[in-house]
């Protein structure tokens, strides 16, 4: 089976730090073009558009099959089709170079969290009159894919990867302990109570797992306990409020687990923990279903739930990459990627590309088709994760400081964990470092 960057990457939780230069917002001159539909170019008109896929070997040539076949369909049409870069996290230093030299590309796979600062570039293009056009296709998304591939009030790209996190579980390890599969209707409290559990020193397994390598991979894992508390990342005005005490609550869990439990193996480099879990020294881990390819190889006994819950709400984070669209003052061109991009992202190529690859479904209508279904039979668990979508209430904030603020986020989280600070103290300090970058 195909892999594809996002799957060890854990679709779109990249903790690269590089930021677009003040070239990004710069923009390009001219007006906006306006976007036309592919029926709108005269027959005959040969149209080219660059994409960048940012995909491995077996990935791109999936992809490169399916960009033959739109061209087959659409006779002047040429599609360019590269990984882009040597890896997915080069995109974005490629697309900064490319927005500064005016050799960007038409289409980019972008993980969401770049999508802030690609929408305020000067360079994106806006799709939004022709979704609100069609707006039964759009509403399949995921809501907050949805908002994570809108800026301002633009719409700059559509779904790529769909993706949240559960708890996948070992369960010969819960057999060991005496514990049943968790229910869906589980607590933070029973939660801690089966970490405890699990936990066995002398045997060298951890009840469950935390990255506190600082990155977002550590700071997204916060996110849906402040939600179920009530709280939010920012207030309406995009200054920080995550320090509330709905996130002070929610970090001072994870310190009980770590420090008074110490049933949490803290994984300083954010790239064991899996591996550990994978050999049977974890419990319980909190991933996304790019997991699911790997304990299928290993033949893992394992299942997957839901988050845990607070007062019955099982909200969890989602982690979506956007195939972004960018302006070339060409409405040809602009009609073109648009369509190229809506027709992969219908469920007849979702299933030959997202669930082909293991990935979830990116449109609720791919949920009923035989290709999903067989993916089920695959990959046990890939069901609960795409009913989990609907958990998936809020995007991470789609802003362009929001990178900056997860480091200090991250970096506040290990600290706790670590025992080094107190959860109040440690998530101020990370706001008050953040308000610069947030304003600006």
């Amino acid at each position: 089976m195909p892999r594809t960057f996002t799957r060890r990457a854990a679709v779109a939780i990249a903790a690269t730090t590089v930021l677009l230069t003040s070239a990004c917002g710069q923009g390009s001159s001219g007006p906006a073009t306006k976007v036309v539909t592919i029926d709108d170019i005269k027959p005959g008109t040969k149209v080219e558009i660059t994409w960048w896929h940012g995909q491995t070997a077996d990935a791109a040539k999936l992809l490169g099959g399916l960009a033959r076949e739109y061209e087959k369909a659409h006779p002047g049409v040429t599609i360019k089709d590269s990984a882009g870069a040597s890896t997915t996290d080069e995109l974005l230093t490629k697309l900064q170079a490319g927005f500064a030299s005016d050799t960007y590309p038409d289409i980019s796979y972008a993980y969401g969290s770049w999508v802030a600062k690609l929408g305020s570039s000067g360079r994106a293009l806006d799709v939004k009159p022709l979704i609100d056009a069609n707006p039964k296709a759009w509403e399949e998304f995921p809501e907050a894919a949805r908002q994570t591939a809108s800026v301002d009030g633009r719409v700059v790209g559509l779904p790529a990867v769909n993706g949240n996190l559960a708890v996948i579980y070992n369960r010969d390890l819960l057999k060991a302990a005496g514990l049943p599969d968790p229910s869906p209707d589980w607590t933070w409290d029973d939660f801690r109570d089966y970490a405890k559990k699990l936990n066995n020193p002398a045997k060298k397994i951890s009840g469950t797992a935390y990255s506190v390598a600082g990155n977002e991979d550590t700071t997204w894992h916060l996110w849906p306990q402040l939600w179920q508390n009530g709280g939010d990342v920012l207030d309406a005005d995009g200054k920080p409020v995550f320090n509330s005490d709905a996130g002070v609550k929610a970090l001072d869990y994870w310190r009980t687990l770590a420090q008074e439990d110490k049933s949490v193996y803290l994984d300083q480099n954010g790239e064991k923990y899996g591996q550990m879990f994978n050999a049977g020294s974890i419990g319980m881990e909190i991933t996304g279903p790019w997991v699911l390819y790997d304990l299928k190889q290993i033949k893992m006994n394992y299942g997957v739930q839901v988050l845990p819950g607070t007062d019955g709400d099982h909200q969890t984070v989602g982690g979506f990459d956007i195939w972004t669209l960018f302006d070339h003052k060409d409405k040809n061109k602009a009609a073109v990627a648009y369509d190229f991009t809506k027709w992969l992202t219908d469920s007849a190529q979702d299933v030959r590309w997202n669930v082909a690859n293991g990935n979830l479904p990116l449109r609720s209508s791919t949920g009923d088709t035989p290709e999903f279904k067989q993916y089920v039979k695959d990959f046990p668990g890939a069901d609960v994760f795409f009913a989990n979508m609907q958990n998936a209430k809020k995007p991470r904030p789609t802003v362009p400081g929001y990178q900056a603020m997860s480091v200090e986020v991250g970096k506040a989280i290990s600290q706790v964990l670590l025992g080094a600070k107190d959860a109040k103290t440690a998530l101020d300090e990370a706001a008050a470092a953040s308000v610069t970058e947030l304003a600006n």
